[in-house]
């Protein structure tokens, strides 16, 4: 068996893994995700009971139950290198012998639900809808720093895709991912199935134009008409490609699903989102 260096996953010396700062003990097999550390809080407000609140950095944990189910709430902060922070650490929890620093011999499934806001790229996202990451294609390159990448993404997508929108060659290798098929129907089963962008940035990556101008100012244009079979490009956001494939690589259950704030092709959008998003963990707190 491999004994994991301290060096590759640092244990604090609480017992607690190095960026969530929670304990193997601390977490929960069904967990809801969210990039706002508020959002725990809001999340944890539906609970029943709660077994531990802890704040590290962006990273806000809530552990409770709700309904009688065991539910934690995490917080990762926004970007999708914080998503791999987050499934690897969570992996570890799950998976690895803090004691011993090796993978335990019985391997452990954790189901993850991302609930997060986005901007939909389609008519039929309009604001206040609710899109599910059905399959989602990153532009963020997480995915290729590890072993295994291209058998499971979906590579004539992905083909397809740089084809039709003259992928710049300077930027991430984009990859196409499915999210948990299973899980996808137990969450989202009346919600939009969408093909979701997750982006490296907000601003300049997902094409908005403030003072710099863009590199490809016509990238948006040729997404919003980019077709593979029946499967269009619904939403951008900044998460959903990792979480689903850094979960496929694991062997987890992994979802993200959003509510649309803003319309890119209207140009309209909603700043005061609190109740739709409210009404979104509900669901996802009832069927997780």
């Amino acid at each position: 068996m491999r004994i994991i260096p301290d060096s590759e996953l640092i244990i604090n010396s609480d017992g607690s893994v190095f960026h969530l700062h929670i304990k193997p003990e601390q977490l929960s097999d069904k967990i809801i995700m969210m990039g706002d550390p508020e959002r725990v809080t809001l999340t944890a407000s539906f609970f029943d009971t709660i077994e531990c609140n802890i704040q590290s950095r962006e990273f806000h944990t809530i552990t409770g139950t709700y309904k009688g189910k065991r539910i934690t709430a995490i917080s990762h902060g926004i970007g999708p290198d914080n998503i791999d922070i987050v499934l690897t650490e969570l992996d570890a929890l799950a998976n690895v012998d803090f004691n011993t620093r090796e993978v335990k011999k019985g391997f452990k499934q954790l189901t993850m639900v991302r609930v997060g806001t986005s901007g939909g790229l389609q008519p039929y996202c309009p604001i206040g809808s609710y899109v599910v990451a059905a399959k989602s294609i990153g532009f963020d390159g997480v995915l290729n720093y590890y072993d295994g990448r291209n058998s499971i993404t979906l590579n004539d997508f992905e083909a397809a895709f740089k084809k039709h929108v003259g992928w710049n060659p300077q930027h991430c290798a984009p990859y196409v991912i499915k999210a948990d098929e299973s899980l996808v129907e137990q969450v989202g089963h009346d919600m939009i199935k969408g093909v979701t962008i997750s982006a490296i940035g907000f601003y300049g990556p997902q094409g908005r134009h403030v003072r710099i101008p863009l590199a490809n100012p016509d990238l948006n244009s040729k997404i919003e008409t980019f077709r593979f079979g029946e499967d269009m490009i619904t939403n951008y956001e900044m998460e959903s490609a990792p979480l689903a494939g850094l979960g496929r690589l694991m062997g987890h259950r992994a979802m993200t699903v959003c509510t649309i704030i803003a319309n890119r092709l209207a140009g309209e959008s909603n700043a005061n989102y609190k109740g739709s998003i409210e009404d979104l963990i509900k669901k996802v707190l009832d069927r997780i």
